[in-house]
């Protein structure tokens, strides 16, 4: 049950779970992930955790496997190179069009979540920070008010999460959202442009050192 007493499917809270375990790094790349082994881990029956497999299947996180298993998904350079050409350009319209057409409702949020981001990267909580600065991204491409636009970014939404996890300086990634978020707010679509591109590099920087390491 959800908080407003809304029944949620036992597929789409597995889901939920396996995502975000995925995402934060609780399951790490290359990980298998065998339907009956999950199941009993989770406490529910094999079918959920075979239509939260197909789902993360598409989603890109995860690579099947014959018969009923799978593994997380190892993104390598080329993955990587590929996901932030379509990033750059999806990034830079959101951004612009966020600028050009918040309301103040909208623009609340997203103080909101810059707020939360901060307050998490001070604290050094790593996961709340992460999760966070993908709820800035999303609520961006809300307030870019393009129904195509929202239909791309939910397609790719969880890749994109997971490439904002490659950061390990949250503060400065905060920061950085801060600058975008007081750009947008100032209505300067030139100026934010000029930030998601920083915005940008910084991540292939943050993803290139992780890879050395």
């Amino acid at each position: 049950m959800t908080a407003s007493g809304d029944f949620t499917p036992e597929s789409a809270r597995v889901t939920r779970q396996l995502r975000d375990e995925i995402l934060d790094g609780v399951r790490r790349p290359g990980s298998r992930l065998v339907e009956r082994e999950v199941a009993e881990q989770l406490g529910v029956s094999r079918l959920p955790v075979r239509d939260a497999l197909k789902t993360l299947v598409a989603e890109g996180l995860v690579t099947p496997r014959p018969r009923s298993w799978a593994v997380v998904r190892e993104f390598g350079p080329s993955d990587v190179a590929d996901l932030d050409e379509v990033r750059s350009a999806l990034e830079t319209l959101a951004f612009r069009l966020a600028a050009q057409r918040h309301t103040r409702a909208g623009l609340e949020r997203l103080r909101a979540d810059l707020d939360a981001e901060l307050d998490a990267a001070r604290a050094g909580d790593a996961v709340r920070a992460r999760r966070a600065a993908a709820d800035f991204h999303q609520t961006v491409v809300q307030l870019a008010a393009n129904e195509l636009l929202s239909a791309l970014e939910g397609v790719l939404r969880s890749r994109m999460r997971w490439l904002l996890g490659r950061h390990d300086d949250l503060l400065a990634m905060a920061r950085e959202h801060e600058a975008l978020y007081d750009a947008v707010a100032a209505r300067d679509a030139d100026r934010v442009e000029s930030l998601v591109l920083d915005h940008l590099a910084t991540g292939r920087r943050a993803f290139m050192s992780r890879r050395d390491r």
